[in-house]
């Protein structure tokens, strides 16, 4: 009887053992999507201009660096594949800018667009369609000795949504007689991956405990008589929208960094990661929850939301 409670016992024993380790197999990993730096794009030529309100500002030319450029597609499928291996998901860069193209929507990407100060660049709109938690933004050149060569390189982990920097590795791989881009570079970062990839989990993870953070502005159209100073049944309007991101923000976590009658800006706003249905909330997602509330009685204030990348909400109150 007791030769049996003990196999009992150790069964119960495996079994959970099991299901925590099937727990923690399944863990939620970042998205993640690999692109050039735009060092290497202004470094090969690989770089545009695009008119952001008047100003001319250069950016990458995603499109032509992958179109002429078989280093870059034999990079960047070989990180993606030491990243898959540790078990990333993927945003492959190349099928990303093929479906913007597909879609007529790069024209849009390289012409401004007018409206209450906000505008995006092709990068924002690269990011808020490939829709990766994580970008990792590679920089690399081959350096010649006699024969043999090297490659030197920067791994950068940005948080798409904020830009911040979360993980890192770089360093110089030793000199080789293979003439492959691609293969110079696993020579040289292999033995940083499991860091990097271990800082980027650990980032995800205090993001999905904590939520992930987008910045959101609020504004008035000119033409609009009211203000921010408004009052609905006693309170004024910038009151009102303050609890609402209180009680609407993870953990009820938020910075107000400016506020007067005709504007607010919020910072450091925590969102959950995903819905109850298991998509990913960007900031467009989260601030049209405010957008919907704002123009539903006894409120109802016209208004208009625009966003810049996945990570920057501005709703403009008194007109669309």
């Amino acid at each position: 009887m007791k030769l049996q409670i003990i196999k009992i016992a150790g069964l119960l024993i495996f079994m959970s053992l099991g299901f925590a380790m099937q727990g923690i197999s399944q863990a939620k990993k970042p998205t993640l999507m690999v692109v050039p730096s735009d060092v290497w794009c202004n470094m090969h030529g690989f770089m545009t201009t695009f008119d952001n309100q008047g100003t001319k500002e250069k950016v990458p030319d995603y499109k032509r660096a992958f179109q002429e450029s078989s280093d870059l597609i034999a990079v960047v499928a070989k990180i993606n594949g030491l990243m898959a291996k540790r078990g990333f998901p993927l945003k492959n860069m190349e099928s990303v800018i093929k479906s913007l193209a597909g879609e007529s929507a790069e024209d849009a990407m390289l012409t401004s667009k007018g409206g209450a100060g906000v505008s995006e660049s092709p990068v924002d709109k690269l990011k808020k369609v490939a829709k990766a938690d994580i970008i990792i933004q590679l920089t690399w050149d081959v350096l010649t000795s006699g024969p043999k060569k090297s490659v030197r390189y920067v791994l950068q982990g940005l948080d798409s949504y904020t830009d911040k920097q979360v993980a890192t590795a770089e360093g110089t791989g030793n000199p080789s007689f293979t003439a492959e881009t691609a293969v110079l570079l696993e020579e040289a970062v292999v033995d940083k991956m499991d860091n990097f990839s271990a800082s980027l989990q650990t980032y995800f993870d205090d993001l999905f405990a904590n939520g992930r953070e987008i910045t959101i502005r609020i504004k008035k159209f000119d033409s609009w008589s009211g203000d921010l100073e408004k009052e609905y049944g006693g309170k004024e309007l910038n009151e009102i929208i303050d609890d609402w991101m209180k009680a609407n923000t993870l953990k009820g976590r938020f910075s107000t960094t400016d506020a007067t009658e005709n504007m607010m800006f919020f910072e450091q706003v925590r969102i959950p990661l995903y819905d109850a249905s298991g998509n990913a909330i960007d900031a467009r997602g989260f601030t049209r929850k405010l957008q919907k509330f704002l123009s539903s009685p006894p409120y109802a204030i016209t208004n208009k939301l625009m966003t810049k990348g996945l990570g920057q909400a501005t709703i403009v109150l008194g007109d669309k």
